[in-house]
């Protein structure tokens, strides 16, 4: 997608090679950004999961009560233009004053959805955010910034907390304590502000990004009994759902430790739950996610005795294709019936459906439940994606994409502007593949761009449909199984009226009963270490790596084990049994 070198400026300045490594790796998560190293989809694992403000007090408050990005009546209107960044401080020019950092985190929010070409300078208030949180004080001052002015309007608002507070380094012990003393969260500061509803989403964006980043004993300790008070107060339904959102998103995050999932098991938060799920199919888009998630969590984390898991009762008959859940990484949450699907975590997912086409037309629909940064379209059996390198759908020479976000196409990691305006929640993003005059065109609510051609100089067969999310985006396809809002005016075919799966292979089991499952599987000991299936009897040179079968190893451009680049590839015959 985009390569910053603004990342490694930020990250070699005097913090050593870790972080260098974290800082490109997290800024690729959240922006798609697209790393040096690929790997083929597929490679999975189951065991985790224009504002600016001035330097008056006065103007700042202002700011943190009334900043927010316009979105429905805006939409036929250009972004509002944006400070271009200025220059970071070089290795040797004295380390700055201290800025005014709200009006810095306003500018980074700002600046962050027009950062797409590579040879821009590094932002200035990223950096300045990045020097102060060197210490402890200027990271509390950063943190308390994040929670009090990100405007509750703008839809990459918590996805910039979370950027933020990941390329920041990572907090002290006393930091955080002191970070708990000034929230001085409980259940009575959850109904207070109840018409500022910014900071508490903001507080539940913080505390679910610290609790991703210190998972272990450091979670333990943050997540006390006052902040698990806050958060499931958050989730009762005078909050707004914006706040029950992100409540809850914070203590599936803090359910990554084990002790953590079981302290918030015993608080019945599933009954809570229990009365959010109902939301799942809300015509109000926020309400739904709410729903999405409450649904989630009660299948995968906080179960509740008596309860018929979703899957187990969803009704498939009329569905013959949808999203792969056995491509993707665990950190993709797919619905029971395959067809909708939502990232929370801080990479950049991807999925693709199950049905591969090679010839004819073919038409599918997405509605957008997220108007934030994501990228649909088609990729192909040849695609690379690699969610924590943030390269995804649109990021190789084998796929293109659509994000309606940033209003741009992504092909072979390069975009170009398109001319529909800001998708928002509710809008119907079209489809079409075209195998026949090689092309692809997008819609957005029936209204159609110029075709793609880019892609069938690199493949002409074997297209899905797929896509990539950005944190806290969330989309729901339709492959006909129900009609299409906008169906074009040429013959096209869908997969659904083609595509066949078994009733087996529809079922999307919860994450308890998928490593029940695997924990029964009987493994050879001399297995190959990717597919489980084969002998693994290829030899990878020139770094020796002898854990692959031949048929995993041809897939292959770099080590898994120690990520050299393969220059070839020897079958060892004495491992043959």
């Amino acid at each position: 997608m985009i390569v910053f070198g603004w990342a490694v400026f930020l990250a070699s300045r005097s913090l050593g090679q870790g972080l260098l490594l974290t800082l490109e790796e997290h800024i690729a998560h959240f922006l798609g950004t697209r790393g040096a190293t690929t790997t083929t989809m597929g490679n999975s694992c189951i065991c985790r999961d224009d504002s600016r403000a001035e330097d008056s007090v006065d103007t700042q408050q202002q700011q943190a009560e009334n900043s927010a990005v316009p979105t429905a009546d805006t939409r036929s209107q250009p972004r509002d233009p944006v400070r271009p960044p200025r220059r970071g401080r070089g290795p040797h020019e004295p380390r700055r004053k201290k800025q005014n950092v709200d009006g810095l985190v306003l500018d980074t929010l700002a600046v962050i959805r027009t950062l797409v070409d590579n040879d821009q300078e590094p932002p200035y208030s990223m950096i300045t955010l990045h020097e102060m949180a060197e210490t402890d004080e200027g990271w509390l001052d950063v943190v308390q910034s994040l929670i009090r002015v990100i405007p509750l309007e703008d839809p990459l608002g918590p996805a910039v907390i979370t950027l933020l507070l990941d390329e920041c380094p990572l907090p002290t012990k006393d930091a955080l304590q002191k970070l708990t003393d000034i929230l001085n969260l409980n259940g009575e500061v959850a109904c207070q502000d109840s018409g500022h509803p910014a900071k508490h989403r903001n507080t539940s964006a913080v505390l679910g990004c610290l609790a991703e980043k210190l998972a272990g004993p450091a979670s333990i300790g943050l997540l006390s009994p006052g902040i698990l008070e806050y958060l499931l107060q958050c989730l009762k339904l005078q909050s707004h759902p914006t706040v029950m959102l992100f409540a809850l998103i914070a203590l599936e995050k803090f359910a990554q430790t084990s002790e953590n999932k079981l302290t918030i098991s015993e608080s019945s938060i599933s009954d809570q739950l229990v009365t959010l799920e109902s939301w799942a199919d809300d015509p109000d888009y926020l309400k739904r996610q709410v729903g999405f998630c409450a649904q989630w969590s009660l299948d995968n984390l906080f179960l509740k005795e008596g309860r018929q898991l979703t899957y187990e009762k969803v009704d498939l008959n009329s569905i013959r294709a949808m999203l792969n859940s056995n491509d993707v990484s665990e950190y993709l949450k797919i619905s029971p019936h395959g067809l909708e699907a939502r990232c929370d975590a801080s990479s950049f997912e991807s999925v693709r459906c199950t049905f591969c086409v090679d010839a004819g037309v073919w038409y599918y629909e997405v509605t957008v439940v997220t108007s934030g940064v994501m990228q649909i379209g088609w990729a192909t059996r040849d695609s690379k994606f690699l969610n924590h390198e943030g390269y995804g759908i649109g990021d190789d020479e084998y796929s293109c994409a659509y994000d309606g976000c940033r209003q741009l196409i992504w092909y072979n990691a390069r975009s170009k502007p398109h001319l529909h305006p800001c998708w928002k929640e509710g809008d119907t993003v079209g489809f079409l593949l075209d195998l026949n005059e090689k092309q692809m065109i997008f819609f957005l609510n029936g209204n159609q761009l110029p075709p793609e051609k880019q892609v069938f100089s690199s493949t002409i067969s074997g297209f899905f449909a797929a896509a990539s999310f950005m944190s806290y985006q969330q989309c729901e396809f339709n492959f006909g199984a129900k009609p299409f809002k906008y169906p074009p005016s040429m013959k096209f075919s869908t997969f659904n009226d083609y595509a066949f799966l078994t009733a087996e292979e529809k079922i999307i089991l919860p994450r308890h009963r998928r490593l029940a499952l695997l924990r029964q599987v009987s493994i050879r000991e001399n297995c190959c270490s990717l597919c489980c299936d084969e002998v693994a009897d290829t030899q990878l040179k020139p770094c020796g790596h002898s854990d692959l079968c031949m048929d995993c190893a041809l897939q292959l451009e770099t080590c898994p084990l120690c990520r050299k680049e393969i220059v070839s590839r020897v079958r060892q015959i004495s491992h043959i049994s």
